[in-house]
Parts: structure tokens; C-alpha cells; sequence
């Protein structure tokens, strides 16, 4: 703490002390006669959810350098908001990834005998592979721009009910495409769940996605990025499990909607903005019809309305939706959803208010 004098007469002594604490604010604390005044600079928090277009895009296979290329692309939209002094966390999707790695397991089963592993496991698999390429790809972009911040990546469980009425109709969308002869295919084979996707880009397997209800390692995450660091958390949605009747925690099959994660995480360590970035610019209603129309700036009140109306897809927009929704009614300040190079611009994307 540095002390110093203002203005020393007969009359008044003014002194000032200089607080910094990291990663939380600057203070000023004036101290005239009996009076104190407090200016503070408090730094931003923010969430931002990567949408899986952040790492997979449509009709590519998913390599190394497909899947690199595009999670740098979308980091390079990180930096203003570095730049600006913004501490971050970052959530992210695994649909394609999650889906892709339980097909390993079952060729790996059927050609070698290797024993088949869990979701929960498979979802631990993808937040390591993916926090390593969002780690190293921002930290590459960092040095490009001259910027040094510590990144870390957290592999992170989140706590479901066991009993949630998600595991009698699954909605999570996993793995790549199909069209409608694989997909029939494959759920006889696998005694698989396939749902059409709303944007013609053929059948995709689906799977339970119950509503989060606890993050264990939050104050963790808060702390980390309170401090200036960096935090890839929940990928995925976090890897799902349940307490059961002894208290322990235990795995259990399915695939947490990543934007309802980050929202409750969001909520959690009092960020003051959540973000989610998909591939497209803005929310609509009546999307891909000839009276589509774009919504920019909406109250929670009128976006409920329309999801209630079913104006939103369920295993795309509606989870999205409901995650900004659940973020400022719990103390939110405002949630943002849109494209990553919208991010950060003024009027850029749907915008829900209290």
C-alpha cells in the first residue's frame, strides 16, 4: 500500500492510499477530516461459451489442423476484450468430439476387444484434448499481439440429478451427421437414440442432457481468474455425475448442455457478463422461414414468450436461450448471444435484459 500526501495546511491534511488487489479492482481511498471517499476501478469478468462451430465446422472431418485452425480464428476475437483488461472464462462445446470418441470405443470393442468406457469418461476425454488446443492456439495468439497472460485449463465435473426427467428423452445432440440409412442403421445396431437436425444437415445420434446443479470446483475458477489467469472450465458442459445416497460422487451417462454450465458457473463467480458464441450472428424467430426475424435487443419477459412457443429448436437455440435467461434472472447483468466476430462490437448480437 503506497501513502502519500495530497495537501498538508493548518486547515486540512488530505492523504491518499493506493490499494491494488489483484485481479479484483484499483482503489483510491481520500481521507479528508472524518470524511472517506472510495473511487474504484473494478476490472470485468466474463464468460464466453465457444459454440462448436469454435472447433468443428460443418462438412469438415475434424483433424488436428482443422480443428487448431479454427479454435485460433476464434481466439483472435478474444483479444479486444484482453486488451480492454477483461479477466475471462472460457466454456466450451464437444458435441462433434464426444460423439466421435464413443465411436472409437465401440470400433476398438468390436475389432480389438478393448473395453468399452462410459460417456462420463469419454466427456473427461474431450475436456483434455480440447482445453490443450484452446490453450496452446490462444497462447499463440497472445504472443502474436505482445500480450502475457497465464492460461489454464481445469477438468471439471458438474453435478446432475440422477432422476431428471432429461435421461427419458434425449435431446443433447453427439457426433457427426448421418443420413437416414446410417442413422436407422446404427440404432438397431447400438440401440441408439437419432433426431433430424432442424437445418437439413442430415440425423444425428442424441443422448441425455440433464440440467446442471453444482460445479464442486467453482470458487477454484473464481479465484484463478480474479487473479488474471485465464480459465478453460466446464468443457463440454463438465463431466456429468450425481451424488449418491452415501455422498460420494459417481459418473453417470450423458452430455450437460455446455451453455446451461457456463450460465450456472457464470452465476456462481458473479461474472458480469456471459456470452455465448455460436454460427449465427443473432437469435431468430421463425428461423429459415420467409418471416424470419432477427432479435437484437430483448427482455427476458418477451424471450420467454417465444421459447415458450417453441419458437426455439431443443438440442440447439432453446438450451442457448435458456442459459441467458437463467443468467440474469439470478443477478446477470445482460447475455449476449452471437457470432465470434461479432464479439465485442457495439449492437453486436442478441442481447437479453432483465
Amino acid at each position: 500500500m503506497d501513502i502519500a500526501i495530497l495537501r498538508d495546511s493548518a486547515a486540512i491534511v488530505e492523504t491518499y492510499f493506493v490499494i491494488t488487489l489483484p485481479g479484483y479492482f484499483q482503489g483510491i481511498f481520500f481521507s479528508n477530516s472524518f470524511t472517506i471517499k472510495i473511487i474504484v476501478d473494478m476490472k470485468k469478468l466474463s464468460v464466453i461459451a465457444f459454440g462448436g462451430n469454435a472447433l468443428l465446422k460443418s462438412g469438415q472431418k475434424g483433424t488436428i489442423d482443422e480443428q487448431e485452425q479454427n479454435v485460433y480464428d476464434t481466439c483472435q476475437h478474444l483479444v479486444p476484450l484482453i486488451k480492454k483488461g477483461y479477466d475471462l472464462v472460457i466454456g466450451h462445446g464437444n458435441g462433434p468430439q464426444v460423439g466421435n470418441v464413443l465411436l472409437q470405443h465401440e470400433a476398438g470393442n468390436s475389432v480389438y476387444g478393448l473395453p468399452k468406457q462410459p460417456i462420463d469418461f469419454c466427456v473427461a476425454e474431450t475436456q483434455g484434448s480440447i482445453g490443450f488446443m484452446i490453450e496452446q492456439q490462444l497462447r499463440n495468439v497472445l504472443a502474436e499481439q505482445g500480450i502475457e497472460r497465464n492460461i489454464v485449463t481445469l477438468v471439471t465435473q458438474v453435478v446432475v440429478d440422477k432422476e431428471d426427467e432429461a435421461f427419458k428423452n434425449p435431446t443433447k445432440p453427439v457426433g457427426p451427421f448421418y443420413d437416414k440409412e446410417e442413422a436407422d442403421k446404427l440404432a438397431r445396431e447400438n440401440n441408439w437414440v437419432f433426431h433430424e437436425d432442424p437445418r437439413d444437415r442430415g440425423w444425428r445420434r442424441v443422448v441425455a442432457s440433464p440440467r446442471p446443479l453444482d460445479i464442486p470446483n467453482w470458487t477454484a475458477v473464481e479465484k484463478l481468474a480474479r487473479e488474471g489467469n485465464i480459465v478453460i472450465t466446464v468443457g463440454g458442459g463438465g463431466i456429468p455425475a450425481y451424488i449418491d445416497d452415501k455422498g460420494k460422487i459417481v459418473g453417470i451417462d450423458a452430455v450437460i448442455d455446455k451453455d446451461l454450465a457456463s450460465s450456472l458457473l457464470a452465476n456462481r463467480i458473479k461474472a458480469d457478463e456471459f456470452c455465448i458464441l455460436t454460427d449465427v450472428p443473432n437469435v431468430y424467430v421463425n428461423f429459415n422461414k420467409p418471416n424470419q426475424e432477427k432479435l437484437e435487443r430483448i427482455s427476458v419477459k418477451d424471450i420467454t414468450e417465444h421459447l415458450n412457443a417453441g419458437q426455439f429448436t431443443e438440442g440447439s437455440m432453446a438450451p442457448k436461450v435458456r442459459a441467458c435467461i437463467q443468467f440474469v434472472e439470478n443477478g446477470g447483468e445482460d447475455a449476449i448471444i452471437t457470432e465470434a466476430k461479432e464479439l465485442g462490437m457495439d449492437g453486436a448480437g442478441t442481447v437479453i435484459l432483465p
